[in-house]
């Protein structure tokens, strides 16, 4: 048996083009969409992550605002051009591209971004909100996650579902959006250190993995016929790869995502939905520049 490929770029073409429309109809209405992007620093990877995000902004008709702050910009600094951006009307979503440099405190610095602009769903307001059960911004790599299973007709309700991964970004939000009330999931949420884990893996009818090891989920982790997805990203010296070994993984799971080609374009894919879905419910009130319903 070879698993069907589940192409996640595929998948994000349909996100980006329902954006499309949704920006399309908001701006019948005299709405325009702004994401403003703040970069800190002169990070390489940094800057090319924030550049796809500002062109395929720009492709789906959104506004794209950046800005460049230097690297020796003070935590202050930082916490007080987010609050800028928070009170200008024209920005609907704030993405600020993490990490930061060294010195500065990411996690602080999201938690001044107005819940209502927080696109990346990383705001604690949004984490609530999330475990809550209640409507709000989702991280966007979970959302996209879902996002492919949907797509793909792969049932959560009632499955058993293993996430390798427990990093405030992937694992932990996912878990809770799969064992949510509308999805159904039976979650069992692993890391690294969790004792017998290739036995708990082996088990798991949609295996997640978002560990950040290459290659580290071989043929032993997965059940026959079990879903697989690779959130891991890992640069090594044959080029990108995933947490998970694909091609053997690959002869015994029902369905697997790439890497590259996966999840990785979903999550900008979800970014540009979220900051639609902002801008649409106006949840920041007049200062974020959204529309009322």
């Amino acid at each position: 048996m070879s698993g069907r490929v589940l192409d996640g770029a595929v998948v994000a073409a349909v996100v980006l083009d329902e954006t499309s429309r949704r920006v399309a109809a908001l701006g019948e209405r005299g709405k325009p969409v702004g994401l403003a992007t703040v970069l800190v620093g002169d990070d390489p990877a940094s800057q090319v992550y924030v550049r796809n995000k500002r062109r395929t902004a720009e492709k789906v008709g959104i506004t794209s605002f950046h800005h460049d702050l230097p690297a020796g910009a003070s935590q202050d600094e930082v916490e007080a051009f987010i609050a800028r951006l928070n009170a200008d009307a024209a920005v609907d979503g704030i993405l600020l591209q993490l990490p930061l440099p060294e010195g500065l405190d990411g996690e602080r610095a999201v938690a001044v971004i107005d819940p209502a602009k927080d696109v990346d769903g990383l705001h604690p307001a949004n984490l609530g909100r999330l475990v809550l059960d209640r409507p709000g911004l989702a991280p966007c790599t979970p959302s996209g996650v879902l996002r492919i299973l949907d797509h793909y007709g792969i049932s959560t309700d009632g499955a058993d579902v293993v996430v390798v991964g427990r990093s405030f970004l992937v694992g932990r939000p996912l878990s809770i959006l799969l064992s949510s009330r509308t999805r159904n999931a039976t979650v069992t949420l692993a890391h690294s250190r969790t004792r017998h884990l290739a036995a708990l893996c082996a088990r798991a009818d949609i295996l997640v993995a978002a560990v950040g090891r290459p290659r580290m989920i071989t043929a032993e982790y997965v059940k026959e016929g079990a879903t697989v997805i690779d959130v891991g990203v890992n640069r090594t010296e044959d080029g990108l790869v995933g947490d998970v070994d694909f091609e053997a993984v690959s002869a015994k799971a029902a369905a697997i995502t790439p890497v590259p080609g996966g999840v990785g374009p979903m999550t900008i894919a979800m970014l540009m939905a979220n900051t639609v879905t902002a801008a649409e419910t106006g949840l920041a009130g007049p200062a974020g520049g959204g529309v009322t319903k």
